[in-house]
């Protein structure tokens, strides 16, 4: 195939003409922390290990381990770190990369730590330069093993870099940089928002809160006084190409009903010739994970297998408040004791599911607080989508900056 005036084809790719290729050894240098395990103490300097290492950051909450202070030099023999430098997981997991932002830390092993050896290498570019998906299919190309695949430093250290000029690697930086201080803002609101709904939830389900116009006391009640309770087909069915969709534990937890199996109209019939899910109806997990609760408040036509347990609220009560009431602390703690004590994966069965109890206000009330907790979700939801459309967009211009598809800085600007 030809190639566009301007453009070059390199190991790494193809590039524009005036970006160049250079080995990772040529451009870093670098310290492998393979070798003895460091000895680990309850407090010291922290170890980041590989398991800290993610998609672009080091997460301080996972693998909370530390290293003597008093070994720290011996541990870091090989070079310390120091703020900006690019890491890169070996092995378990292969490919994540961050920067280190603190200098007080230790690395471990399955790491490697690279420096850029000059100022023609931007330590921000090199970065996403490795998250890029053009470096990590060459990584993944050259990485070797099956059940934990990984790369050797010798191997990984003759992988390609690709060098825009030092201006443009900036500019490329800084639009990139940007948009993970968007990212970072916006979880950081959605984190916010979520803290408020649960501290909401937990005034509101209790009647510690009462909203504006509502007095008078509660019930206590059972799912079983309050709800018909019936569980799905126990039969594996007989899965076709398309058709009447087929609910599992998995559509409940993720909230994914589009993407399901699917089976024929005739099975659909038989399996629902007693009792079908009908819009208002709650879907529950009952096996594996359990006390997920989804309100079907769209018009549904759907079969569902016996992990989950179908509610049927009776008049007088609303759906959509027993759903928001799941989540409290005091139902999941009803689901935890009445959950079968040993079985492997959890289970709850039907019998124990109505006698789980519940707090009611009466009927108006209910649906009050269910309007305002379900507004504070469609809130939630809008954050979360503004969220991966970002990321979205954060990958799409990682691809395009990052194999020079689209520049921000020309070479005639370069070279004026």
């Amino acid at each position: 195939m030809e190639l566009i005036s301007g453009l070059k084809r390199t190991e790494a790719g193809v590039i524009p003409e005036d970006w160049r290729v250079e080995t990772i050894a040529n451009c870093c240098d670098y310290a492998d922390y393979r070798g003895k395990t460091p000895p680990k103490t309850p407090s010291g300097i922290f170890l980041i290990t590989a398991r800290n290492v993610r998609k672009g950051f080091i997460d301080y909450s996972e693998s909370q381990e530390y290293v003597p202070i008093n070994l720290y030099e011996e541990i870091m023999r090989r070079g310390k770190p120091r703020i900006g430098d690019v890491l890169i997981t070996t092995e378990a997991p292969l490919g994540n990369v961050a920067q280190v932002d603190r200098e007080d830390v230790a690395l471990a092993q399955r790491i490697i730590k690279y420096r850029p050896k000059t100022h023609e290498l931007y330590p921000d570019y090199l970065k996403y330069y490795f998250l890029s998906s053009r470096f990590q299919e060459i990584l993944n190309a050259h990485g070797s093993g099956t059940t934990a695949k990984g790369i050797k430093g010798r191997v990984l250290h003759q992988l390609p870099v690709v060098l825009p000029s030092p201006e443009e690697q900036r500019a490329i930086s800084t639009v990139l940089i940007d948009l993970d201080s968007l990212i970072v803002r916006i979880e950081q609101f959605i984190a916010k928002k979520r803290d408020l709904k649960q501290a909401v939830m937990q005034q509101l389900l209790t009647g510690q809160t009462r909203l504006p116009g509502f007095s008078g006391s509660w019930k206590t009640k059972t799912l079983g006084e309050i709800a018909t309770i019936k569980d799905g087909t126990h039969q594996t069915p007989n899965y076709v190409p398309s058709g009447i969709p087929f609910y599992s534990v998995e559509h409940v937890t993720s909230g994914d009903f589009a993407n399901t199996k699917f089976i024929s109209e005739d099975e659909h019939q038989f399996l629902t010739k007693s009792y079908k899910i009908e819009k208002g109806d709650i879907l529950m997990t009952r096996i594996g994970s359990i006390g997920d609760c989804k309100l079907i408040d769209w018009d549904v036509n759907a079969s569902f297998y016996v992990s989950l347990a179908l509610l049927k609220i009776q008049p007088g009560n609303s759906a959509a408040y027993v759903v928001h009431y799941s989540r409290s602390v005091s139902f999941q703690n009803e689901i935890e004791i009445h959950s079968l004590p040993s079985a492997i994966p959890r289970k709850i069965n039907l019998g124990p599911i109505s006698k789980i109890k519940i707090v009611l206000p009466e009927l108006n009330e209910q649906n009050a607080i269910a309007s305002v907790l379900t507004d504070m979700d469609a809130e939630l939801a809008i954050l979360e989508q503004r969220l991966a459309k970002t990321r979205d967009l954060k990958q799409a211009m990682m691809q395009e900056l990052l194999t020079g598809k689209t520049r921000l800085v020309t070479s005639e600007a370069i070279h004026a």
